[in-house]
């Protein structure tokens, strides 16, 4: 393998992961704004905050009823709650309306690095989650707080290096 003049190398994954939850334990982090509110029910999807941190090149719902929810995503220094004061807001996924189908994120940064393709000149996308950072998720939810049945299961898919 190559180095560059800088002795820099390629990023390795040391282990991969694939985390997913049912959002069924989430009732909301944002009524109708992307800003995180006050109380909050909003989960770690990566935690990346005791190891060098981490890339993910999948988040995605899979919807369990028909109606469409948004999940909404953050980083944060912060483990055991997410404030508004850290949650740094990164980019949504809206479930589909048909039970069981897949919806995967299609605004995730390129990815700069050299990568082999198949044909075409597609960019691939991938989130860096940053050593001491964790990749938070909740759900959109208008209204009073309660979290309506058969929310999607949300998911991210990525390795730590």
């Amino acid at each position: 393998m190559a180095t560059s003049s800088s002795n820099k190398q390629p990023l390795l994954v040391d282990r991969v992961f694939h985390n997913a939850l049912q959002a069924n334990t989430l009732t909301s982090g944002s009524a109708s704004s992307l800003d995180i509110v006050g109380t909050n029910e909003s989960v770690i999807l990566v935690d990346c905050t005791t190891n060098d941190g981490g890339v993910v090149e999948d988040l995605y719902t899979i919807a369990r009823s028909t109606t469409a929810f948004t999940a909404l995503f953050y980083l944060s220094s912060s483990v055991d709650y997410l404030r508004p004061s850290e949650a740094v807001y990164i980019g949504k996924v809206t479930s589909s309306t048909t039970a069981g189908n897949h919806v995967a994120s299609t605004t995730l940064p390129k990815v700069l690095a050299p990568m082999p393709h198949a044909g075409g000149a597609a960019q691939v996308g991938a989130l860096y989650v940053p050593k001491g950072k964790a990749l938070w998720c909740t759900l959109q939810l208008a209204g009073p707080h309660g979290t309506p049945a058969n929310t999607p299961i949300i998911g991210a898919q990525g390795g730590f290096y």
